[in-house]
C-alpha cells in the first residue's frame, strides 16, 4: 500500500530540499527520496567543498604574501589531509542542518533511489534499513536529482588520474601538477586552488577565452591574473587526446593550427555537467525531452499532468540558486500563493580570488540586443578597502538603459563581488534607476562604495575618478 502525500521530491539537493521546506511551510504534506546525502551535489561535492578549499587555499597564499602588510611567518605550511578534514567538516555541518530543517518541518525522508512510475507513483528501492522497496503516491510528484559531470568523447580519458571535479575533491594527496580541461567556472576556481597550495597548475580551454559567458573584461582581467600566479593558460585548444606516460599523464592538443602537448600527474575534466536521470523513470514512463533534459512549462509542470521537474535535469542555467529558486517557485504554485521570486533575474558568481560575479545584461548583450545604454565603470585601484587589502586588478561596470536610466546588469570583479552582487540583482529585478540606488549612502571604507562610484559614472562622472569627458554628459553606447 502507498504512503500518501501531497507532495512527493525525487531529489534532496538545493532544488528538491529548498522546494520541500517551502512546500511544508505552505501546508503542504511533503516526502522527499534520496539515495545519498541530502544537500545533493552542492553540498557534497560541488559547491561548499570547493569553496571551503578555495578559502583554505587563498588562507595559505595569503600567509606567504603577509610580508607585504609587515607581517613575517616562519615555515608555513600546509597538510592536505586537514583540509580535506575542513572540507567534510563543512559540507557534514551543512547537511545536518537540512535534515533537522526536515524535521523541523515535518518533512518524510525517504533513504533510496526514487523511480517514477507510469502510475505516477514513485517506487523506492535500496531503502535504507528495509530489505523491500516502497511506493509513495504523491498528488504532485517534483524531479530534482540534478546532474553529474560530463564525459568528453576524448581519446584516453578513461585513463587512471583522469579525474572529474568528484573525483578531485575526493583525492587524498595533493598533485605535484595538474592539467584542467575546461576554462569555465569549475576549472577557473580549481585552478585557484591548486595554484594557490603551489602546485603546478595548466588550462586547456576549447573556447577563444575563460568563462567565455560573461563580460569580456572579466575573462582577459582573470587570464593576466592567473598568469600571473604561474598558471599555464591555452585557449581556442582543442584536445585531441590523453596519454599515458613514464611520469603521469600528457594531453595533447591544438592550438592555433600546432600540435602541442603538456604533461601532468593528473588531469581534470571539467568542461560541464549532463542530467543525472539514471533510474529516473521506470519501465512505460515516458516524459517529453530535449537532448536529454526533461521539457518543462513555465510552472515547471512536465508532459506528464501533475509532475514537475526543476534545476539541472532540465534546459537553463545550472545553478544551486536557480535550483532552489524553482523549488520555491513550484511550491508556491502547488499551495496557489503569489510567487515571490523573479527567475529571469540571475546572478551568476565565481569564486576565484579576487571574486567575480554578474547579473543581468552585460555591455555586449545589450548592443547585440540593440539595446541603447550607457556604462558606468570604476576601477577598484582607486577604492580605499582595495587598496587596504592589496587587491589585484578589479572594476564594477553598471549597465543602464541610456534614456530611462533603469539598471540592465552589473558585472564586477573585486573582493567580497559575490556577496555584492546581491544589491544589483534587487535593482534590476525591480528595474530601479540610477538615482534610486545613488539615494542609498554607502559606508567607507568598503569594497560596496564602489558601487556607488560606479553609479556616479552613469550620473555624469565618479568622485574618485579623473574626468574623461565634460562634467554631465553621460557615455551612450549604441
Amino acid at each position: 500500500m502507498a504512503d500518501i502525500f501531497d507532495l512527493v521530491i525525487i531529489g534532496a539537493g538545493p532544488g528538491g530540499y529548498v522546494a520541500a521546506i517551502k512546500g511544508a511551510k505552505l501546508g503542504l504534506s511533503v516526502a522527499v527520496v534520496e539515495n545519498r546525502e541530502v544537500g545533493g551535489t552542492c553540498l557534497n561535492r560541488g559547491c561548499i567543498p570547493a569553496k571551503a578549499m578555495i578559502h583554505a587555499s587563498q588562507l595559505y597564499r595569503e600567509m606567504k604574501e603577509g610580508g607585504q602588510f609587515g607581517i613575517f611567518a616562519e615555515n608555513v605550511r600546509y597538510e592536505y589531509d586537514k583540509i580535506l578534514e575542513y572540507k567534510e567538516g563543512t559540507s557534514g555541518s551543512l547537511r545536518q542542518g537540512v535534515e533537522q530543517l526536515f524535521k523541523a518541518n515535518n518533512v518524510t525522508l525517504v533513504k533510496g533511489t526514487g523511480t517514477l512510475q507510469a502510475d505516477k507513483t514513485v517506487l523506492v528501492t535500496g531503502c535504507e534499513g528495509e530489505e523491500e522497496s516502497r511506493v509513495l503516491k504523491g498528488t504532485h510528484v517534483l524531479l530534482a536529482s540534478g546532474s553529474k559531470p560530463m564525459n568528453l568523447p576524448i581519446e584516453g580519458l578513461d585513463l587512471p588520474g583522469v579525474l572529474t571535479s568528484d573525483g578531485l575533491l575526493e583525492l587524498l594527496h595533493a598533485p605535484e601538477s595538474l592539467l584542467i580541461i575546461g576554462g569555465g567556472v569549475i576549472g577557473a576556481e580549481f585552478a585557484s586552488v591548486f595554484s594557490s597550495l603551489g602546485i603546478r597548475v595548466t588550462i586547456v580551454e576549447a573556447l577563444p577565452r575563460l568563462l567565455a559567458n560573461l563580460d569580456k573584461d572579466i575573462s582577459q582581467n582573470l587570464k593576466m591574473i592567473l598568469k600571473k600566479r604561474g598558471i599555464k593558460i591555452y585557449t581556442g585548444a582543442m584536445v585531441k587526446r590523453i596519454e599515458k606516460t613514464e611520469h603521469g599523464l600528457a594531453c595533447v592538443f591544438e592550438e592555433k593550427g600546432e600540435e602541442k602537448r603538456e604533461e601532468a600527474d593528473y588531469v581534470l575534466s571539467a568542461a560541464g555537467r549532463v542530467p543525472e536521470t539514471e533510474k529516473l523513470l521506470g519501465p512505460g514512463t515516458e516524459l517529453a525531452m530535449e537532448r536529454g533534459r526533461i521539457t518543462v512549462d513555465s510552472n515547471f509542470e512536465t508532459s506528464m499532468e501533475g509532475v514537475y521537474a526543476i534545476g539541472d535535469v532540465i534546459k537553463g542555467i545550472q545553478l544551486a540558486h536557480v535550483a532552489s529558486a524553482q523549488g520555491v517557485w513550484v511550491a508556491e504554485h502547488l499551495a496557489g500563493t503569489g510567487h515571490s521570486i523573479d527567475l529571469s533575474v540571475v546572478p551568476s558568481c565565481v569564486y576565484t580570488s579576487p571574486e567575480i560575479a554578474s547579473v543581468g545584461l552585460t555591455e555586449e548583450e545589450a548592443a547585440q540586443a540593440g539595446i541603447p545604454v550607457s556604462v558606468g565603470k570604476f576601477l577598484m585601484s582607486a577604492n580605499g578597502k582595495s587598496q587596504i587589502s592589496r587587491e589585484e586588478r578589479g572594476f564594477i561596470k553598471i549597465i543602464a538603459e541610456a534614456d530611462t536610466k533603469v539598471v540592465l546588469g552589473a558585472q564586477m570583479m573585486c573582493a567580497r563581488a559575490t556577496d555584492m552582487i546581491g544589491e544589483m540583482a534587487t535593482a534590476v529585478a525591480n528595474k530601479l534607476t540610477v538615482p534610486q540606488l545613488l539615494l542609498g549612502m554607502r559606508a567607507h571604507p568598503t569594497y560596496n562604495e564602489a558601487v556607488g562610484e560606479a553609479l556616479e559614472e552613469l550620473e555624469g562622472g565618479s568622485i574618485h575618478t579623473v574626468p574623461r569627458q565634460a562634467p554631465g554628459k553621460l557615455k551612450s553606447r549604441q
